[in-house]
């Protein structure tokens, strides 16, 4: 299993809009397009660093060929729609790509 992992930034006006936009439309179109090629779920951390928030996500694949299939040889690049570009202040302009080593939900 493979996670795509990327930084985006915003400013605290827009971090629940682009919260929103993550989970409520991103990733929902993601699922419909691209399930079928290996894409298995998605994860979002936030956090408010002073003036901005700062955004994590973990998207994960099946394998780097899944990613490929959406992403293009240049897969390292992130993909970013017209209105993420309006909802963040910067972002990190290469996605890095880690195998999922181990993974154990805490038991209660």
């Amino acid at each position: 299993m493979v996670c795509r992992m990327w930084h985006g930034w915003t400013s605290l006006a827009n971090a629940d809009a682009y919260d929103s936009y993550l989970k409520d439309e991103l990733f929902q179109h993601v699922k419909q397009d691209l399930q079928s090629r290996g894409y298995r779920g998605f994860h979002v951390l936030r956090v408010e660093r002073g003036e901005e928030v700062e955004f994590v996500t973990l998207v994960w694949f099946d394998s780097l060929e899944a990613v490929q299939s959406f992403a293009g040889a240049n897969y390292e690049f992130p993909v970013i729609s017209d209105k993420a570009h309006k909802l963040l202040t910067r972002f990190d302009s290469r996605c890095e790509h880690y195998q999922l080593s181990g993974f154990e939900w805490p038991v209660s």
